[in-house]
């Protein structure tokens, strides 16, 4: 995608920080905010995959030579590490100006009273604990330099939840109250909270989901067209690249055969 100079301008120097970058819709992130800034940008990308970082940063910096990317390890449901890998950002790299919190996870589609409480942690340590402690670690240098975007990737399980989703969907209503607390909590500073919750996207997140069982994955996507990571992606980049006293709070995205949750046209096949 083309993007004009404003975007160019609006991302230069940035520091931006984007967690589950490794692949999907974090990946496809990293990929539209080097584009757009034409590489005059610098990117923070963790995940737990550090190979699969590495691999993306070597194509970034192949297509940009200019711009400098840091890729670490961190798996944000270890809620210990997250203030000390914040803590231990190089000086080129601490003053985050835009905090993706893209990381997220459903584990299984067990229904309630059947939930392994391993699943439970999980998904509350990655989807709740982990963004909520990035957030809070890197709020203050935000407030100190009275700049800044946190966007959340929140999902329309928060809003429409369904069977099945018990813990995910809560997780998920959790992000989209903590992001309406927050950016109350904000309104006298320049810092922008930006909360995007896409509907059907067919990323490796459903494989996840359903432990490793692709033929169950696809199912999920059988007879639609579901968005793709760079979808939303997108969405990211285009609520992050506005004049800075314009907030695009909430994006709630579907494919255009979906109109909610359950809501979903299947073509034959």
């Amino acid at each position: 995608m083309s993007y004009g100079s404003s975007a160019a301008s609006r991302l230069a120097n940035k520091v931006v920080l984007i967690t589950g970058a490794s692949a999907g819709i974090g990946e496809a992130t990293a990929q539209e905010f080097a584009e757009a800034a034409k590489g005059q940008v610098k990117l923070i990308l963790t995940a737990r995959r550090k190979d699969k970082l590495d691999a993306l940063k070597d194509e970034l910096t192949k297509q940009y030579p200019n711009i400098q990317v840091l890729t670490v390890e961190l798996d944000v449901s270890e809620i210990s590490t997250i203030v000390p890998f914040v803590e231990k950002l190089p000086a080129e790299f601490k003053e985050i100006d835009i905090l993706v919190n893209n990381a997220g996870k459903a584990q299984g589609v067990d229904r309630v009273g059947d939930i392994a409480m391993e699943d439970i942690e999980v998904m509350i340590n990655t989807n709740v604990l982990g963004l909520f402690t990035l957030t809070q670690a890197v709020v203050p240098g935000m407030q100190q330099r009275n700049r800044g975007d946190i966007v959340n990737l929140g999902s329309i399980a928060g809003r429409d939840p369904y069977p099945g989703g018990g813990i995910y969907c809560a997780s998920k209503a959790a992000i989209r109250s903590f992001s309406h607390s927050l950016r109350k909590e904000l309104i006298n500073t320049r810092i922008r909270v930006l909360e995007i919750d896409p509907g059907n996207v067919e990323t490796d997140f459903s494989i996840n989901r359903f432990g490793g069982d692709i033929s169950k994955a696809k199912l999920v996507y059988a007879g639609t067209e579901p968005l793709v990571a760079v979808d939303v992606a997108e969405l990211v980049l285009f609520a992050c690249t506005r004049k800075e006293n314009t907030e695009i709070a909430e994006q709630l995205v579907f494919s255009t055969n979906q109109a909610s949750a359950f809501h979903l046209f299947k073509q034959q096949i």
